[in-house]
């Protein structure tokens, strides 16, 4: 049995902020022919998550705040792509502007929906290897943070014990850890 889509019938827009978060009101039309007028829908940019790993084998992250989290938290590098901005080419840019390294080889982990039923833009999630200093870093991010440089199994224990505490930061380790697997 061949499953079917929704289909989306009308759009209109509710709240516009500019480039990180639009919500619109979708009239949509399920595949027993049902027609929803009333579904909300949420544009937001796609994103980028890098988990680098060093020539030696350590890898990068930040010890940070983050406004959501409301305390300190492990991140792997990340940002939004800008409009048209190839993912790849958005976590080579922001691999160097947050940590000053550029890396040899780009891993494809996974490219995800945020919310499955409203949207919110795409996560793409890296794994670069052969990280290595090129430049220093250059990042205008708003939080302040420190870059950290972990063994494999530490990286494993931070992960058990809950300390990346955004959802796809959490997958970009996890993932990781799997295609890393010894």
């Amino acid at each position: 049995m061949t499953m079917q889509p929704w289909k989306t019938l009308e759009k209109s827009v509710v709240l516009d902020r500019g480039k990180y978060v639009r919500v619109e009101n979708h009239s949509v039309e399920l595949p027993d022919g049902k027609i929803i007028d009333d579904w909300v829908w949420l544009v937001m940019p796609d994103y980028v998550n890098v988990v680098a790993e060093t020539m030696d084998h350590r890898f990068l992250f930040f010890r940070q705040t983050k406004y959501a989290v409301g305390e300190e938290t492990l991140a792997p590098v990340g940002g939004y792509c800008e409009p048209g901005e190839d993912p790849k080419a958005t976590a080579a840019r922001e691999l160097l502007e947050e940590t000053g390294f550029a890396a040899m080889e780009w891993i494809d982990l996974s490219h995800s929906v945020v919310d499955g039923n409203r949207g919110a833009g795409g996560a793409h999630l890296f794994l670069a290897r052969g990280a290595h200093r090129v430049a220093d870093p250059s990042s205008d991010d708003l939080e302040e943070q420190e870059l950290l440089f972990f063994s494999r199994k530490d990286m494993e224990y931070a992960l058990r014990k809950g300390k990346f505490k955004v959802l796809a930061w959490t997958a970009s380790v996890a993932l990781t850890l799997l295609y890393t697997q010894p």
